[in-house]
């Protein structure tokens, strides 16, 4: 083969692998970063089923010191 059909390949198979490489990092990164997200959204959820519970819990409270003050 011609040494310049030789180097062509090389840079070929070259780019190819650098390419690869980077798509298949980009794709890694871009999978921890969407997990990452999917942390943060389930904290948030848990959060905001537990905010009706306190709100309850708050009625109930300001129900019993109002109840006590009355008493007094």
């Amino acid at each position: 083969m011609n040494s310049e059909i030789m180097i062509a390949l090389l840079a070929l198979v070259g780019t190819l692998s650098g390419t690869f490489g980077g798509i298949l990092t980009s794709s890694k990164l871009t999978a921890y970063r969407i997990q990452q997200l999917e942390e943060k959204v389930d904290t948030h959820n848990n959060f905001a089923e537990r905010i009706p519970i306190i709100e309850e819990k708050i009625k109930v409270l300001n129900h019993r010191i109002e109840d006590l003050e009355r008493k007094d």
